[in-house]
């Protein structure tokens, strides 16, 4: 089932034109990890996790809007993103409160710190965190593809701001927080992020 088709099967054949735009933005040329494949990892994940979820559906369409405008070069993406997702479920029959959901939801992805009692936002931060926990080969490949979104940027000033986003995620009291992500990548994922900032300092 490509993409496409996902967001129909989620949303309905009357809403095909909002998955083809969305599809279309994940396709951009400038995106090298904010990618199709990084909305496709990020949706197995939430199917996993579904059962962890007070509102799946709802975590499914936030994964989607999460990335839906990505620009490396401004800091307000999930907000926008946000908008986007306003905007777009106007379009459709979901309730206005289901839309505030999803808003809400993509919008928690700036910081990755769901509350302890928030089981849609739990999820969704575990799916689109979950590269963090890979294996070595495919985390260095995740770092080298945020690197080249990046590249406009001195390698001064990436290792500095790319240092200070791996340090406030090993503040995270967690990083992970459904059982099955905890276990499945917490161990490893501060062992991939210490690597990294060790391989930044070098």
């Amino acid at each position: 089932m490509d993409l496409v088709d996902r967001w129909v099967a989620l949303a309905g054949p009357h809403t095909r034109h909002i998955g083809t735009e969305l599809d279309e933005r994940y396709g951009e040329p400038h995106r090298r990890y904010h990618t199709r494949a990084h909305l496709t990892a990020v949706l197995d994940l939430v199917d996993e996790l579904a059962g962890h979820a007070a509102a799946p559906d709802l975590v499914r369409l936030a994964a989607w809007f999460h990335d839906a405008v990505y620009d490396p070069q401004r800091a307000d993406n999930e907000e926008r993103s946000a908008r986007l997702a306003v905007r777009m479920l106007a379009d459709t029959d979901l309730r206005e409160t289901d839309v505030e959901e999803v808003v809400r939801l993509v919008e928690l992805t700036a910081a990755h710190a769901p509350d302890e009692d928030d089981r849609n936002g739990q999820v969704l931060c575990d799916a689109d965190l979950a590269i963090l926990g890979a294996g070595p080969d495919q985390y260095a490949a995740y770092a080298a593809a945020v690197r080249e979104e990046y590249a406009f940027v001195p390698e001064e000033f990436f290792r500095a701001g790319r240092a200070e986003v791996l340090n406030g995620l090993l503040k995270l009291p967690r990083l992970f927080h459904t059982p099955v992500a905890r276990d499945r990548y917490e161990e490893r994922a501060r062992d991939n992020i210490r690597t990294e900032l060790m391989l930044l300092n070098a």
